[in-house]
């Protein structure tokens, strides 16, 4: 499965924390984010991660693209409520809907996401790339 780890700037050490907690499964797929995120996940859960340059539109738009084309199976992208727009992932965001691709914005449906992948119930993705 190729998936998407992504946060917020505020979020960005409670998605470390949830690669180290979930870091056998990650450890089974590919894995992308933003440059600066790949080095926090990469030195601190110790998981490869495929880098996209810093600048957030830019790699929101490659990110939406590859959706677009089905070369994402899922996407954790951990929001911060307390920003008051969240115009940015909004591209990446209707890629995925598009496309049936699930899409977690928060800790809890991030963890029933990896779960679900681990035990197999996203396999049909397989199926569509």
């Amino acid at each position: 499965m190729n998936i998407v780890l992504m946060a917020d700037n505020r979020k960005n050490e409670l998605l470390v924390n949830f690669c180290i907690a979930y870091r056998q499964i990650l450890s089974k797929h590919s894995l992308f984010s933003i440059f600066n995120t790949s080095r926090m996940i990469e030195q601190a859960a110790g998981l490869t991660l495929i880098s996209f340059p810093t600048e957030i539109s830019g790699t929101i738009g490659q990110l939406a693209a590859r959706a677009s084309y089905n070369e994402i199976d899922a996407v954790i992208y951990l929001r911060d409520p307390g920003l008051l727009t969240y115009d940015s992932p909004n591209q990446l965001l209707r890629a995925c809907d598009t496309n049936s691709i699930p899409f977690a914005t928060n800790i809890a449906t991030a963890e029933i996401l990896v779960l679900a992948i681990d035990r197999g119930d996203l396999d049909w993705r397989e199926l569509i790339r």
